[in-house]
Order: C-alpha cells, then structure tokens, then sequence
C-alpha cells in the first residue's frame, strides 16, 4: 500500500469535503420541491471504491444496493432507489429517492458518490404520499427497487414514464430526479480531477488513512463516555395514527473495552401504522456515530471508518426492525426519538453531563388543492421545535434536529402557495425551566387562500420531551382548526383528509424541549432577559425559576431570594430525569 502523510491525507479529505458542499449547490439550483430546494431535505456522500462513505451526512448503504447488479456497474450507470426494505433502509420510506453513481477514472473503479432527497409526491392514497392510516408500504406509494436509470449513459425512458405516470407533481419530480443526478455528477467530476492531480494510488490510501483516522478517534471516544455496565432507558411515541399507542423504544448501552454494544430488546412490536422505522444494522451505526461524534467530539470526521466497533442488537419484528411489509411512512417520530433515548441511555450515569429530551419528531404541514387559477398545488412543509438544555448552553428556539435543515421563507410560501402566514414565532414558556433553558417550540399560524384538504403529523401531542439533571419537562405540541366563525376545532397530530375552505386558519404548535440543570440556579439577570424578550412568561418565571419582576419587568432581588428559598423547601429534592404530566392516549 502506498505511504502517505497527513498533510496529504488532509488536503485530500478536504477536498472531498467541498466537493459534498458542491454537490448540495448543484441540487438546491436545480431542484423543484420545496422540501429540498428551500429546507435541504437531502444528504450527500462520497464513498472508496467498496462504498465506504469517507465523506458525507449519510453512510452505509452503497454495498447493499450494488450487490443487487450481478452483472456489476459500468462507466456512464447511475443507479436509482427508493424501497426501503431493498436498500437495507438506507432510504427510509418511499419519497425518499436515492441516486448512486460509480465514479471511474481512467477505466478504474475509485468510488461512489450518492445524494438522496425528499420529493413531494409519490402516489398512493393522500397528496404527499405519507397516508397516517396506512396499514402496509403498499399503500404509502410506488416505490423503486434498485434500477439503473442510467445504463451506460443511455436514459431507461420506462422509469421516467412510471414516475410521471403515478405523482401528482410529476414535473417537480423529474427536475427533483434530474437533480440530484446531476449533484452526483458534480462529485464525479471533482473526484476525477483529484485522482489526476495526485494520482489513484495516492487517492485511495488517503481514503483508507481517512477512515483508518475516524476508526481510531471512535475507538476513544468510546471508552471514554460508555459505561462498562449496562444501562437502559426508555421513551415513547404517542401513537401510530391508528389509535394504538404509546409506543414504547428502550435501548440497553455498554462497552466492551473500546467496542460499543446497542441492545433494542424491550422495545414494543412493530406498529399496525405507518411509525415503524426499518433501522438496519449499518444504518443504525451510522446514526449512533452521527449522534456520538457531534455531542462529544466533532472533531471526528463523520464517515464509515467506525463501524467494527459498534455492536447492534435489534429483534426483528419490533419497532425499529420492522417485517415487511410493515408501513413506514411516518417513521420520522421513531428516527428522532431514538436520539432522545439515545441521549437518555447515555445519561443515566452522568445527567450532568448530557442534554435532555427535545421535540423529538418532523413535524410535516401538507395542503394541497385548487388555486384561484385552476392550477393544482401540493405544499409539504418540515416545521421544527425546540432543542433540548444541554451541559454548555441553553436549547435552540425554532430548531431543526438536522443541523443542515432550514425553514421554507414565508415570501416563497406566499409566493407559490394560497395562504398567508400570519405569524411565526417561537412559543413563550414551551421550553423546560432550568439552569439552562429548553429551547422553545415553533407557532405558526396559517391563513388558507383556496378550498383544499390538510395533513398533519406530529408527535409529543402526549407525552412531553422530559428534563434532565433538575431541569423541567418541555411542552406538547397541539394543532388546531379556526373556522372563519370563530369556531376552534383540535386537530390530532396525525391526521389526513382535513376538509379546508377558504378563509380557515390552521394553527400549528410543535413541542418544545427539556430543561437542564435546576431552575433556582439559573441567574436571575438571565431570566429576566427570558422575560422581556418573550421567551419566558413573568408567571413562570416566578412559579420555576422563582424569579420577581415587577410590573415593568424589573428585577427585586430581595423577593426573588426569599421565593427561591421556599422554593427550595418545599418542593424536596428533585430528580435526574422529570418526565412531566403524561396525558392518556386518546382513541379514534
């Protein structure tokens, strides 16, 4: 094997880096979907010549879906899926569509580069083609096993037919499709360009010395924060859509010198609704590796080097390792409450040390119709909440989970959809109490423009994103209906076929997130800043965090002293973790 310096190794990596962020430009200009275009519903990767991701937000899947070509992948293949259960999960339901692209150079083999993204539209019973009530993936849409939409650079015009056949926005999802080819085109070009400046050999031992890295940090970030003896900890989803629920996830954790060991045995069995989540094996390492290396070191380079070091136990037929053909399409309630008893497992010894629960889903805002001009319209919308009191700060206000996420700008909204947004702000006392606060949750208000039909889905509408290490609970979330008569209607937080008419309001309030650390000990100069910014309520701030301000929001510090102090009395001594009030589940 060729010997090769950091320094290289450095400029190497780097320089697939930007190539990864190259690849996102590519998509965000071509792309059509709002979901992609405007929120960066997508995640890039490039891979060694074995599928290895070296680079990218999103591993692992590259060798489970090449193996399904036994004749193998030439030059000018590009190579297109979006079935869940025939890409080892590497896509998670069925809007999710994937292009894998090998990269040669000069008739070598030298990687892969791949991008997925979420298009708008696939079929199936409902706009947006994630139906709450869905019993099975046959009724979630027309999903693509592993095809070649490209065979040696000749277009497969069946393909194209079939998607245009069976969307309701079959213009936006050509251009989406086209899209992200041409953001894995961009990587091929770039890769290409760094094997010519450096040479093959040179590029693949910077790509073994890259993983090799990753696999020794991993290694020590184990030991250092895993404990030897198992933990276990548990959260819920409120319920499938279906009336079922809660739905319990328990994950047992510990390590074995500098290997990681993930036990998912307790958890409930697999949902009749479509909230189970087709976690695989490699999937899940990537998700813990995801986890682990930005809350403890990122430093790290994300990438597949880690894997023989983390362990998964995961019984099949259970939530997170659903038979087919369970349903999957509002799967995202498991993917990010995972990280909540992910985060929860890891704490049990350490609160102190770890962030608490956040709003724990992504919430999806559809409306789709017919507009003043008779033109058909589909709107998906990511909404997000609040991020959860952690060791160094407080939790973000409004946030996504996915760092890389943003918002869909109201002009854009307004522009190219009937509706006005009235407002949207971040909600006042959602965000737990403590020493560092919960990040609050998002409140947006709709105006609807054009007669048409709403889906919602949600979750934490039951039980609250818990506190940590003294911290209090954040708040659930809650949707509802205003008619143009005033009259308020509650809506589920998952829930399809809701009649709209022009003029209706929808209000939609995500959960916010857990506290961290005792309230009593969070400055009072702090939570009178909370106050005056709106982030806090003068009431809470005196019930939680026995803070006094007068009528002008001044600071007495005399009162605010003694109401800590009887504060400190009689409520007793507080808890590592503080679950809240949890409401019983409510049957269709």
């Amino acid at each position: 094997m060729t010997k090769i310096d950091s320094i290289t190794v450095d400029i190497i990596e780097n320089a697939l880096k930007n190539s990864k962020n190259e690849m996102d430009v590519t998509l965000f200009k071509a792309a059509m979907s709002p979901v992609i275009r405007e929120q960066h519903d997508c995640f890039p990767m490039i891979t060694d010549a074995e599928g290895n991701m070296v680079v990218g937000n999103f591993g692992s899947h590259v060798p489970e879906v090449v193996k399904q070509f036994p004749e193998g992948v030439q030059e000018g293949d590009v190579i297109f899926v979006s079935d869940p259960y025939t890409s080892g999960g590497s896509v998670s339901h069925v809007n999710d569509w994937m292009i894998i692209l090998p990269i040669f150079y000069e008739s070598t083999l030298v990687g892969y580069s791949s991008m997925f993204g979420h298009v708008i539209d696939v079929g199936g019973p409902v706009p947006s083609s994630m139906p709450v009530d869905a019993r099975s993936i046959y009724g979630e849409g027309v999903r693509f096993p592993p095809v070649k939409l490209f065979a040696k650079d000749v277009l497969n015009e069946a393909v194209i037919a079939i998607i245009k056949s069976n969307s309701r926005t079959p213009l936006e999802n050509y251009s989406d499709l086209m899209a992200l080819v041409a953001s894995c085109r961009t990587a091929e070009k770039r890769v290409q360009e760094i094997c010519s400046r450096f040479g093959i050999e040179t590029y693949f031992a910077a790509m073994n010395a890259a993983l090799e890295r990753t696999n020794l940090m991993m290694r020590d970030l184990i030991t250092k924060i895993l404990p030897t003896e198992p933990v276990s900890f548990e959260d819920f989803i409120d319920d499938d859509g279906l009336g079922n629920g809660p739905f319990k996830m328990k994950l047992t954790i510990w390590r074995e010198d500098d290997h990681a060991y993930f036990d998912w045995t307790g958890t409930d069995p697999q949902s009749p609704g479509p909230i189970n989540y087709y976690l695989s094996e490699p999937m899940f390492k990537m998700f813990i590796g995801s986890f682990l290396i930005s809350a403890f070191d990122p430093d790290i380079n994300f990438n597949d080097g880690f894997y023989d070091v983390l362990h998964v136990i995961s019984p099949k037929g259970t939530l997170m390792n659903p038979e087919f053909p369970a349903a999957l399409g509002c799967r995202t309630h498991a993917l990010s409450r995972m990280f909540d008893v992910l985060s929860g497992a890891l704490s049990v010894n350490a609160p102190d040390s770890s962030p608490a629960a956040g709003y724990g889903t992504s919430p999806y805002f559809i409306f789709s119709g017919v507009d003043a001009k008779g033109e058909k319209f589909n709107l998906m919308e990511v909404q997000y909440g609040g991020l959860p009191g952690r060791p160094i700060g407080d939790g973000l206000d409004g946030h996504s989970w996915w760092p890389a996420f943003v918002n869909i700008p109201t002009e854009y909204l307004e522009t190219y959809y009937p509706l006005i947004v009235d407002s949207y702000k971040t909600g006042t006392d959602s965000g737990g109490a403590g020493f560092y606060r919960g990040g609050n949750c998002n409140e947006k208000l709709y105006t609807i423009l054009a007669d048409g039909i709403v889906s919602i889905h949600d979750d934490r509408a039951l039980i609250q994103p818990w506190g940590i290490n003294g911290g209090e609970p954040g708040s659930c979330s809650s949707k509802t209906l205003i008619k143009q008569d005033g009259t308020r209607i509650h809506l589920a937080s998952k829930i399809d076929d809701v009649k709209v008419e022009k003029g209706d309001q929808i209000l939609f309030i995500t959960a916010g997130s857990g506290g961290w650390g005792d309230p009593l000990d969070r400055p009072a100069g702090k939570v009178q800043s909370d106050v005056r910014r709106g982030l806090v309520s003068k009431e809470k701030a005196l019930k939680s965090y026995g803070v006094y301000l007068d009528d002008y929001l001044e600071l007495d510090e005399k009162q605010t002293e003694a109401v800590r102090a009887k504060i400190k009395v009689d409520r007793g001594t507080l808890e590592s973790f503080n679950f809240g009030e949890r409401k019983e589940q409510v049957h269709a």
